[in-house]
């Protein structure tokens, strides 16, 4: 039922009309808990005769599993699968767990989903409805987002309902797809909603706090005088309260579900807890509880008003399967966990019976928590660190070996941090490091800290505090040792000169103190020695190691050189003026930084692949990069600066945006400490910009000097 809504009703007719003339469309529905989102999906779905319509929504209990959202919106197209190119095909069969091999490159399988909307598409226009897309596993938000972006004449509408939170943008993943907002409804139309969902008399002093309380939510208005007695609607009692609106909705609904009787309130439980909607399961579960629902029938049908059950299990209101899950003591829901668990195939589903053991598991569990490490494996071969976290978070939780769970914690810590969530990595990293950590652990810590501090605000400490850390480590995993030099290196070429720790060349003469004395030596060991002598001896001393390093590298498999070294190998190609290798090493840069899922990491690949093609003329695909590169920042929330962003303007003469991109970078960079963003910035781009209208003689007098711009093909 839509009361008003007219602006929005006529905003959907208009997608409707474009993808029946052959267009695509994006649409991010956005509001708040219960404004009216699902009911214009509902909207949309019942207008959208002759079309093909593909519903799905996030799921909370299955945000840890990568790809389980865009599995959902893709099964009902398995059938064209066969007709998109064989390496998307094979990246989705990866992806959904249906074939085993090298984790996808993200990138490939949003050009897949592309593939696969476009080819349904073909029959009839392809209309995928996704409710509650704040709750999709990150992985599926990152390729749905991708698509959406990408859509052009297909025939094909992609429109989400997300929520937002009190004080947070959800679904950031979504971020620059086109939004209608959706907003409380007038005071004129929230009183006839209310008078037809509550047509007994209400107090008109009442009525207006009900009106007033709601702030036009229209579920707020179904819902909130639910769950009193006559009187107590007539006078108001319990209406009024300090909480935020969608907890007092939840709490309507709680005292809905506790007038019900015990075989409803398990039934519902379990449909609740069961988190893909499986009626199978469902029945299986409650069968395994010894609940026959057939000898109450009126428990079944009290269920009706709450839950439907067809096809697929479903609540009327994602607030209310939250309702009653919480509504449940904890021993109520380890035990439905244990039977869903129980239940549940560990041939065909063992990453979600892992899961459904670990939430049944009352105090510590070996067992469960090594199934559990075993099952994010798994997941970081389908999906990247993200989809690791949450296996490996759980399965310290119920590690009794406090040794075993300090190595877990440090595990989920360095997950995280991968997938661009410092802020849980750093928890997570303190409570490891409370552990009994022995020494190589130790210093796997004290190096995930240091990146950490250099990946959260480039400060000052990150230099000494990875050199440290190398230190430690070259007696006990010289490999690693190695690529933690760079990692210094490259930190104190972001403070420069405006640190008080070890500069450039003080880095560089230790990392050429330890360097490796393998004979020959290969690619990266010579990278690392040729920037060691480079910032030690300067510029001429460095090139010669430089240039055989990089013909070294491209020799071999670029694209499974570690992500580390393809940074310093893709600056060290524009440091030298080495254009090829600076192209195909960038490229192999953002497809591994895609392809395992570390977001901590695209940013740098973004920047560097978008300099060389500005540099080679290809400014819309730069363009394009650019784009991505902001979704990730809002995605991950890393405060990186867009200097590759700046030279994409200056190169095309945009004189006001460069201005206005050097005074945010350069205030960033001023409040983080970093050298680089700050110190020669103003000069660096007003020469950018002034190149970019022609050469004059003072680009040419800095071109000659590259240390004034403090990287060289600058």
């Amino acid at each position: 039922m839509l009361v008003d809504r007219r602006t929005e009703a006529e905003s959907l007719d208009r997608l409707l009309d474009d993808v029946r003339a052959g267009e695509s469309r994006a649409l991010v529905l956005r509001g708040a808990a219960g404004i009216g989102k699902t009911e214009l999906l509902g909207y949309l779905r019942d207008r959208a005769g002759g079309c093909q319509i593909v519903p799905a929504a996030g799921v909370e209990a299955e945000t840890g599993f990568a790809f389980a959202g865009l599995h959902q919106v893709c099964a009902p197209m398995l059938e064209s699968l066969r007709r998109i190119p064989a390496p998307q095909r094979a990246a989705l069969d990866i992806a959904f767990g249906l074939d085993s091999g090298t984790p996808p490159d993200s990138f490939l399988v949003g050009m897949a989903a592309l593939s696969l909307f476009a080819e349904t598409a073909r029959e009839r226009p392809l209309l995928c409805l996704i409710d509650d897309a704040q709750w999709l596993d990150r992985a599926s938000a990152q390729v749905l987002g991708f698509a959406a972006r990408r859509l052009q004449a297909e025939s094909v509408a992609l429109v989400f309902a997300v929520r937002d939170g009190d004080d947070t943008v959800e679904a950031p993943e979504l971020a620059g797809l086109a939004e209608l907002p959706v907003r409380g409804l007038p005071e004129a139309d929230a009183r006839t909603l209310l008078a037809l969902a509550h047509p007994g008399p209400v107090d008109a002093g009442v009525l207006d706090r009900i009106i007033a309380e709601s702030q036009g939510n229209p579920l707020a208005l179904v819902e909130l005088p639910r769950g009193f007695t006559p009187a107590e609607l007539a006078g108001g009692f319990g209406l009024l309260g300090s909480a935020p609106l969608p907890r007092r909705i939840e709490e309507s609904f709680r005292r809905q579900i506790a007038t019900l009787t015990p075989t409803a309130r398990q039934l519902l439980l379990v449909a609740a807890a069961e988190p893909v909607g499986d009626p199978v399961l469902v029945w299986r579960a409650l069968g395994q509880l010894g609940v026959d629902v057939d000898t109450d029938p009126a428990a079944r049908l009290a269920t009706e008003r709450f839950v439907t059950f067809g096809a697929r299990v479903t609540f009327r209101h994602p607030l209310l399967r939250s309702a009653v899950y919480r509504a449940a003591g904890s021993a109520d829901r380890r035990r439905v966990q244990r039977a869903l668990a129980q239940v549940t195939d560990p041939k065909t589903d063992p990453d979600r019976r892992a899961w459904h053991r670990a939430q049944a598991a009352v105090g510590e569990d070996e067992e469960v928590a090594a199934e559990l490490v075993h099952c994010a494996a798994r997941a970081q071969a389908r999906g990247g660190p993200a989809a690791a976290a949450a296996f490996l978070e759980r399965a310290s939780d119920l590690t009794p070996d406090p040794a075993r769970r300090a190595q877990r914690l440090l595990a989920a810590a360095e997950a995280r941090y991968q997938a661009g969530l410092p802020e849980p990595s750093v928890r997570l990293l303190a409570r490891a490091e409370a552990g009994p950590l022995d020494e190589v652990a130790r210093a796997h810590a004290n190096l995930l800290r240091a990146r950490i501090t250099f990946t959260v605000d480039r400060g000052a400490a990150a230099p000494g505090l990875l050199l440290q850390a190398a230190g430690q480590l070259q007696p006990l995993d010289a490999q690693l040792a190695r690529e933690t030099y760079l990692d210094a290196m490259q930190a104190g070429w972001f403070v420069g000169a405006g640190g008080s720790g070890p500069g450039l060349r003080e880095l560089a003469a230790e990392a050429l103190a330890v360097r490796s004395a393998q004979d020959p030596a290969d690619g990266c060991d010579l990278l690392l020695t040729g920037l060691a002598v480079r910032y030690r001896d300067g510029y001429p001393a460095g090139v010669p190691l430089l240039r055989e390093a990089l013909d070294v590298l491209r020799a071999g498999p670029v694209g499974e050189t570690g992500l580390r070294w393809l940074w310093f190998a893709a600056t060290c190609a524009l440091d030298a003026w080495q254009y090829p290798a600076a192209d195909t090493i960038t490229a192999a840069f953002v497809a591994r930084a895609r392809r395992t899922g570390t977001l901590t990491a695209l940013p740098f690949a973004l920047a560097q692949r978008i300099v060389v093609q500005v540099f080679t003329g290809e400014l819309a695909a730069a363009d394009a990069l650019v784009h991505e590169f902001d979704a990730v920042r809002d995605s991950t929330g890393l405060d990186e600066p867009a200097y590759a962003t700046q030279v994409l303007a200056a190169w095309r003469g945009a004189a006001d945006t460069t201005t206005m991109l050097v005074a945010a970078t350069t205030k960033q960079a001023e409040q983080r400490g970093e050298w680089l963003g700050w110190r020669p910035a103003g000069g660096r781009w007003r020469c950018c910009t002034t190149a970019s209208a022609g050469p004059t003689r003072r680009w040419r007098r800095r071109c000659r000097r590259p240390s004034r711009t403090r990287i060289s093909a600058w």
